[in-house]
C-alpha cells in the first residue's frame, strides 16, 4: 500500500498559524468557511517541500508515482497537462527543425513548435464513422524515411473519442530511424493501471504528459510528466523549470500524488467501474461508438436522426452534463470513480430523450474534415504579413494562425494551410472556438 506523503504532511500542519506566510487568505474567516481546502493551502515551507528542486516529500512522491506507471522518473505538473506537454516537446527542441504532428494534436502541441520554432510535419489519418483516426503507422515511416531533419512523433493516445494510436508500431519506427516518441496522454492516466500491453502511454513513449485530473481522482489541473528515455531529462527538467509555476498549488500537488496512489491501492473500483460501462453499452438505447478506453463514451445521434447539441441541452435540463457535443456524438468522459448508479442515471436519461418526438429529423450532417492543402509551411505563414478577413469570406485564402473548435481543443485549420469551405462551414456552426476574433480570421496578406 502506497502512502498518500504530501497530503500527510498538509493535514498533519492544518491548525499551524498560517499568520505570516503565503498565501493571503490565512485559512481564515469567511474565506476558509466557503473554501475549506484553504489549511491544506500552503507555500513552499521546512515541511512541505519545494516541486522545483524536491528532496522531501515531494522528491519521495514523485519516486513513487514513476514506479507506480514503470517510468524512469516522474514530475508532478500543478499547471495542466499543457505544460507538460510543452516540456516534451521543448526536451527535443535541438534535434532537428522538424516534428510529426498529426492533424488532430492539442492547441498545446502547435503552441511549442510556434514557441520553438519548430515545423510540423502534418500527419492525418482516416475517418473511422466520424472520427478522425490516429495516421498509419506506414505514414510514420515514408516521413521518416525522405527527411532527416524530423526529431520524432508527438502524438495524442488516447484522444477525445477514445482511440489508441498504435504507439508499439510508432515506437519501432522511431527507434530504427533513432528518432523519439513523445505522447499527449492527457486522457490516458487511468490506462496505468489495464493489463492491456497496447494501451498505456509508458510502455512504448521515451516522454509523455498525462492529466490526472481528467480520468483520476485528483483535482482540476493536476498532471504528471514522465520520462523513459535518460538522454533528454536534463533537457526535459529544464522545460519543466521554464513551463511550471514557481507557485503550486499544494492542494493540487497533493491530489495528483493521491489519484494515482488511490487507484494503485484500490484497484477493484477499477474493474466495477468498466464493468458498469459495459452494462450500460449493452442496454444503452443509442448506438456507441466502438473505441479501446472502456472511460469514453460516445453516443451515436446520427442513425437516430437526431441532434446531439439537442439532445445535451434536454440532458442539462435534467441535469446530465455530457464532456461536449459534435452535433453527431454526445460524449460522456467517465473515470474509476464512476459507478453503476451513475451509469443507471445516464441510461435512463438517455431512454426518455430517445421517445422525445420533437428531436426528430433534428440530426444536420457536418463535412468531415479532408486533408488540407499546404502551400507554405507553418512557420512561414506566422512570419508573414497578416490581415482579419471575416470567417465567411476566407475559404481559398491561407490561415496565418490555428482556428479550432473547444473542447477538444484541436485546429480545424493550421497554419499555412488554404482555408477549406469544410472548414468554414465547422467553424461556423461550432459552439466555442478558438483562434477567431470577433468572427475573422487571420490569414497571409496577398
Amino acid at each position: 500500500m502506497y502512502n498518500y506523503l504530501i497530503y500527510n504532511a498538509l493535514k498533519e500542519h492544518t491548525k499551524a498559524d498560517k499568520s505570516f506566510h503565503m498565501p493571503g487568505h490565512k485559512a481564515r474567516g469567511d474565506f476558509k468557511t466557503k473554501f475549506t481546502v484553504a489549511p491544506l493551502d500552503v507555500t513552499e515551507l521546512s515541511y512541505t517541500d519545494n516541486l522545483l528542486c524536491p528532496s522531501g516529500i515531494i522528491a519521495g512522491a514523485e519516486r513513487d508515482l514513476a514506479e507506480i506507471v514503470g517510468a524512469k522518473r516522474g514530475y508532478i505538473l500543478t499547471d495542466g497537462c499543457s505544460s507538460g506537454v510543452l516540456s516534451i516537446i521543448f526536451a527535443v527542441r535541438k534535434l532537428g527543425t522538424k516534428i510529426i504532428v498529426p492533424r488532430n494534436s492539442h492547441q498545446s502541441v502547435w503552441n511549442a513548435c510556434k514557441l520553438f520554432g519548430l515545423e510540423p510535419v502534418v500527419v492525418q489519418g482516416d475517418y473511422k464513422d466520424g472520427v478522425l483516426l490516429p495516421p498509419a503507422p506506414e505514414l510514420i515511416e515514408k516521413l521518416l524515411d525522405n527527411d532527416r531533419t524530423i526529431s520524432g512523433l508527438v502524438v495524442t493516445s488516447p484522444d477525445y473519442y477514445g482511440n489508441v494510436a498504435p504507439l508499439k508500431e510508432y515506437s519501432g519506427i522511431l527507434k530504427r530511424h533513432n528518432r523519439y516518441l513523445l505522447v499527449d496522454g492527457a486522457h490516458g492516466a487511468h490506462l496505468a493501471f489495464e493489463q492491456s500491453e497496447r494501451q498505456y502511454a509508458g510502455l512504448y513513449a521515451d516522454l509523455w504528459a498525462e492529466s490526472a485530473h481528467k480520468t483520476l481522482p485528483a483535482l482540476t489541473q493536476g498532471a504528471a510528466v514522465f520520462a523513459n528515455e535518460e538522454n533528454l531529462i536534463p533537457e526535459l527538467e529544464e522545460g519543466l523549470s521554464i513551463f511550471r509555476t514557481t507557485s503550486p498549488s499544494f492542494p493540487v500537488m497533493a491530489s495528483v500524488e493521491y489519484g494515482y496512489k488511490y487507484l494503485k491501492n484500490n484497484l477493484k473500483i477499477l474493474e466495477e467501474a468498466k464493468a458498469a460501462v459495459q452494462s450500460f453499452k449493452e442496454k444503452c438505447p443509442f448506438e456507441v461508438y466502438q473505441s479501446e478506453d472502456w472511460a469514453k463514451l460516445a453516443v451515436d445521434c446520427e442513425p437516430f436522426g437526431v441532434s446531439a447539441d439537442a439532445v445535451a441541452e434536454i440532458l442539462e435540463k435534467k441535469g446530465v452534463y455530457a464532456e461536449l457535443s459534435d452535433g453527431k456524438y454526445i460524449l460522456f468522459y467517465l473515470s474509476p470513480m464512476n459507478t453503476a448508479a451513475d451509469l443507471n442515471k445516464l441510461l435512463s436519461a438517455l431512454t426518455a430523450v430517445k421517445s422525445n418526438k420533437k428531436l426528430k429529423k433534428s440530426f444536420v450532417k457536418m463535412p468531415v474534415l479532408p486533408a488540407a492543402e499546404r502551400t507554405y509551411s507553418f512557420q512561414y505563414a506566422l512570419r508573414q504579413k497578416h490581415a482579419l478577413v471575416p470567417l465567411s469570406a476566407a475559404a481559398g485564402m491561407m490561415s496565418a494562425q490555428n482556428a479550432g473548435v473547444a473542447p477538444p481543443c484541436t485546429p480545424v485549420i493550421v497554419a499555412g494551410e488554404i482555408i477549406s469551405d469544410e472548414a468554414v462551414k465547422i467553424l461556423t456552426k461550432a459552439k466555442n472556438v478558438f483562434g477567431l476574433e470577433n468572427g475573422k480570421i487571420r490569414v497571409v496578406a496577398k
